[in-house]
């Protein structure tokens, strides 16, 4: 054995305290962005089955939610609007008084430290489950670039302080870019689904969006998973128009594309760990299978080990009371 020559690696293993000091990722709950889905109506508290701990809530039970995300440091939120109405243009998504203009002024005055961002798109709003305007069942780019810049802008007036485009249309960010500058929103950043697959994995979240298509899906817009090369030229595109941060989306089977993405721009890249990542990790919990914490730890880690600087995911408030700990 006096003859072998290698290295003694473990040497830096061998202590939780050594393995601490040489630690490279860390994450920190100022890190995590926390979805809330806020419906309209009262008394609403609406747990998601395929997403157990996740809700919808109304207005009058937005407080509960924002004290103990105050409470356990969370800094963001991220809000998706379930409205009582529905239209063929997704109006709801831009009236005045839409359910997420009407959350964001709430947040706002009663915690006026959390950064809100809103969700802009229109597929929660619309009848027919698409993300831009239907013609003879065929989604139209330019058209839908109006809708969406006229949420962004209803958002931004009603306090918003960053506006995340998810639709995935051409154009978006110029278009919402202009609409935010001509508005006087000049100084409101936004927060791009630059990379958007077409994925399964969001599957749970229409079941809490209700935003189901009614026809087809949604391969013309969203991206195909198994490109890689074409995240490089959409995020190209956000970046050239006017993004300030870039969303990979989903993100477990899409890690490799959080690297390239951080490697790429310079821009502070964010991993949305869907729902669909989110419910198989608590379905094995709830039955025993896997330590839930140690695998959300775990995976929360590999995310910003790839490269992400933040990480929108539904395990917020879980991950932030373990972090604590």
């Amino acid at each position: 054995m006096k003859e072998l020559q290698f290295k003694r690696h473990r040497r830096l293993r061998s202590s939780a305290n050594m393995r601490a000091l040489v630690r490279e990722t860390h994450l920190h709950v100022e890190d995590f962005i926390y979805p809330i889905f806020v419906a309209e109506g009262e008394n609403i508290k609406n747990p998601i089955a395929s997403m157990p701990g996740i809700y919808q809530l109304s207005l009058d039970q937005l407080k509960v939610e924002m004290d103990e995300v105050v409470e356990l440091g969370i800094k963001s939120v991220l809000l998706f609007g379930i409205p009582l109405h529905k239209d063929a243009e997704g109006s709801g998504a831009f009236h005045n008084h839409g359910i997420v203009q009407e959350a964001t002024r709430f947040i706002k005055k009663n915690y006026p430290e959390i950064i809100i961002i809103a969700d802009t798109c229109l597929c929660e709003y619309t009848d027919h489950g698409h993300c831009g305007v239907i013609e003879d069942g065929e989604i139209l780019n330019d058209p839908s670039l109006d809708l969406l810049a006229k949420t962004a802008v209803s958002q931004a007036e009603a306090g918003a302080d960053i506006i995340a485009p998810s639709n995935m249309m051409d154009g978006f960010v110029a278009a919402i870019r202009k609409g935010l500058d001509e508005a006087g929103f000049a100084d409101i950043p936004i927060m791009s689904y630059a990379v958007k697959y077409s994925s399964a994995f969001y599957g749970p979240f229409r079941d809490a969006a209700g935003s189901a298509p009614q026809f087809g899906d949604r391969k013309t817009y969203q991206m195909d998973p198994a490109n890689r090369l074409e995240a490089f030229r959409e995020a190209q595109s956000d970046v050239d128009e006017g993004a300030d941060f870039l969303i990979v989306k989903p993100t477990l089977s899409y890690l490799d594309i959080v690297r390239d993405v951080k490697n790429e721009f310079n821009l502070p890249v964010v991993a949305y760990n869907v729902s669909g990542e989110y419910s198989m990790v608590k379905a094995a919990a709830q039955n025993g299978w896997i330590d839930e914490k140690s695998i959300v730890l775990e995976m929360l880690t590999s995310m910003k080990r790839a490269g992400s600087d933040l990480i929108i995911t539904y395990f917020a408030k879980d991950a932030a009371k373990w972090i604590a700990k």
